[in-house]
């Protein structure tokens, strides 16, 4: 047998087990697949650099399945290789409990970079990867990080809007370690592409400044194949996307370029005929020859001398170790939460502009952070004043400028925390965080480590009017698993938040105010805004049982809660102030905790400039906003929609003499 022929048999390997996987499930994507073996077979036995026994090595290149669909490829490859997937993985494929979920999630399998599914993600993460690559290797030196980041897209990746974002930065960028293969197999579930997309791909590309090659025909040549990414990987000013023309489910006889075959579309007679074209037996499933296990098992071991000489480097570096243990472990130097500035009670200061200052003086301190805004750098608290932007020239600078690109800049976010090495900010209007929640949601499912200022929370934006006034956001992103959203009182409490959120490891919201808020007294170093709600005042008179009512309030409407509780305190009533930031924080605390703040028996009234949706949980009433806003100073919007003292303190009377008239 000829090197050719075991490579043939390589791959057909690969095309036997993406029909095999999905047909045992009853369940999954075969055609693109087998239709991408060759190119699979080239990247992880003649291209990548990594090492199945240490599927974290720094150092090793990156793959991104951003056509995620077809996840057979990937989990074909990881365990021909030699990673953590056994052979009893592939056939639990799509079972509960498996290794090998339908798309490829982080953290859940070995060899896995990103979690990827929601077509078109991927494309934004591998240039995150690239963001950080680019960043670390600046940085700390090509001795520590010099790697290269491979993506496999699809049609459905390029029409989705957050590739031509996350395509676009890239290129303005130039990042030259990206290489992505496109997949231009012309076919979607509908149909054909053409009923739908008749984009020239290559010249879109060129005119994002990327450097582009069609390959044609190609999808089956392996020399061809290795040729075209060697060349894109010499580039080293541009990302480079491959053009290959493949033809789906091949070498199926009965459904090659089929749009059924972009699902599970195989019987049992297709697989059977599909496997006597390759040459293969039959009735057998799963079938992997001895030749070809061998063959893979040798391409995985090879980097295990890559991975070797690289922590010899690593043992041998003469920079600053401090901060290369620090980036690498995703945060701060020996003391680094000393560099977080505190305020004087009284002081008046927006949050978004006490976040802005606790940003600027972490990146002193925690070597990794780094971020910028959405084309709202200076609004957002996300400008960092007289620090380089990253960019070609500068590619040690921690500002980034996203642009006017929300959905990309928290794909690219996401790609920056997985690679490791990097804490990735990213700011907009709050309103905003809606054109970018699918990246926060697999942020959340990935448990990536990622800070997203989130500015103008309430309609005290003001003039802007309903547009820009987000009213609903805070509840709806509660309900996400996984996402910690913190609405700091005042710049004290926003400082705690920053020292909490590069403790956490997974995504933090910061959501904070246009408006200047005073600094209460209370708030600075309580160690109860990381426990999501606390105490922070009593007023009126002292009792041993329980205070008359409880005011319970988060980010700007703490300070009414106190000016209220200031009124009914002059009347005799015992009032209790509680600043919530976190519903997330303070649902870990234990039921004692809990009660000891919130107890189950007392009057509570919550106050947030928000929907009310989800305050029963807490609250005995609620006063908050369930309508859109409207177009006027801030300050009158608030006022005008019951967001000040005077109502607050009405409606705790009314509450009050209501539980009177009860308790007669």
């Amino acid at each position: 047998m000829t090197d050719e022929d075991l490579e043939l048999r390589a791959i057909n390997t690969i095309r036997g087990l993406a029909m095999d996987m999905p047909q045992a499930a009853n369940s999954g994507h075969q055609g693109t697949a087998m239709a991408l073996a060759p190119l699979a077979h080239v990247l992880w036995t003649r291209i990548m650099r990594y090492d199945p026994s240490h599927p974290d090595w720094f150092d090793r290149d990156r793959f991104v399945l951003s056509a995620g669909h077809a996840s057979v490829l990937l989990y074909s490859m990881l365990h021909l290789t030699g990673y953590d997937l056994s052979l009893d993985d592939l056939k639990d494929f799509r079972q509960w409990g498996s290794k090998t979920p339908g798309h490829p999630e982080r953290g859940h399998t070995a060899g896995v970079e990103v979690t990827t599914g929601p077509l078109g993600q991927g494309v934004g993460n591998g240039v995150g990867l690239g963001v950080a690559e680019e960043h670390l290797r600046a940085l700390f030196g090509a001795e520590v990080c010099d790697h290269h980041t491979f993506v496999i897209c699809g049609d459905g990746d390029l029409s989705e809007g957050v590739s031509h974002e996350a395509a676009s930065l890239a290129g303005h960028l130039g990042l030259g370690r990206l290489v992505y293969i496109y997949d231009d197999n012309h076919i979607t579930i509908d149909g054909p592409t053409e009923l739908a997309l008749t984009d020239d791909a290559p010249k879109r590309f060129e005119a994002y400044g990327w450097d582009v090659q069609n390959l044609g025909e190609a999808a089956n040549d392996l020399d061809v194949l290795e040729a075209a990414i060697r060349r894109a990987m010499a580039v080293e000013d541009k990302p480079s996307p491959i053009v290959v023309r493949s033809h789906i489910a091949y070498p199926s006889p009965t459904l090659t370029d089929s749009p059924a075959a972009h699902g599970k579309a195989f019987k049992d007679e297709d697989i059977v005929a599909t496997k006597k074209v390759m040459g293969f037996p039959p009735d057998q499933t799963f079938f992997i020859p001895d030749d070809v296990a061998e063959f893979y098992a040798s391409a995985g071991a090879k980097g295990a001398a890559d991975r070797e000489a690289w922590e010899q480097r690593l043992a041998a570096f003469s920079g600053d170790r401090a901060a290369l243990d620090a980036a690498l472990a995703q945060t701060g130097v020996d003391g680094w939460e000393d560099a977080l500035p505190t305020w004087e009670t009284g002081e008046k200061v927006a949050t978004r502009v006490a976040s802005g200052q606790c940003f600027a003086a972490l990146t002193t301190t925690v070597p990794g952070l780094m971020g910028g805004g959405a084309d709202l750098s200076g609004n957002t608290g996300t400008l960092l004043k007289g620090q380089d932007h990253f960019g070609p020239e500068t590619p040690a600078g921690k500002q980034m400028y996203f642009g006017i690109r929300e959905h990309g800049m928290g794909a690219v976010m996401n790609g920056m925390a997985a690679h490791g090495g990097i804490v990735p900010v990213g700011g907009t209007f709050f309103v905003f965080a809606d054109y970018m929640r699918p990246p926060v949601r697999l942020a959340a499912l990935s448990e990536l480590q990622v800070i997203y200022s989130w500015t103008h929370d309430s309609v005290g934006v003001g003039e802007d009017g309903p547009t820009h006034q987000p009213i609903e956001h805070l509840a709806s992103l509660r309900a996400m698993p996984g996402l910690r959203v913190v609405r700091p009182a005042d710049a004290n409490e926003t400082a705690t938040a920053w020292k909490d959120a590069l403790g956490f490891e997974g995504p933090t919201a910061l959501v904070l105010s246009r408006q200047d808020l005073p600094v209460l007294d209370g708030t600075a170093g309580n160690a109860g805004v990381g426990r999501g709600a606390y105490t922070l005042a009593e007023f009126g008179p002292a009792s041993e049982d329980l205070p008359d009512i409880i005011l319970v309030g988060t980010g700007s409407e703490v300070a009414v809660c106190v000016a209220a509780a200031e009124q009914l305190a002059a009347e005799e009533v015992a009032v209790r102030v509680v600043s919530m930031p976190c519903w997330e924080d303070f649902d870990d605390q234990d039921e004692e905790y809990q009660a000891s703040v919130l107890p189950a028996e007392a009057l509570v009234l919550s106050v947030e400039a928000g929907v009310t949706f989800g305050w029963e949980r807490w609250a005995s009433d609620s006063i908050g906003i369930d309508r859109f806003g409207a177009s006027a100073p801030g300050a009158l919007v608030l006022t005008e929609l019951g967001i000040n003292p005077d109502h607050v303190a009405e409606r705790a009377r009314t509450l009050l003499a209501e539980l009177d008239e009860l308790e007669d």
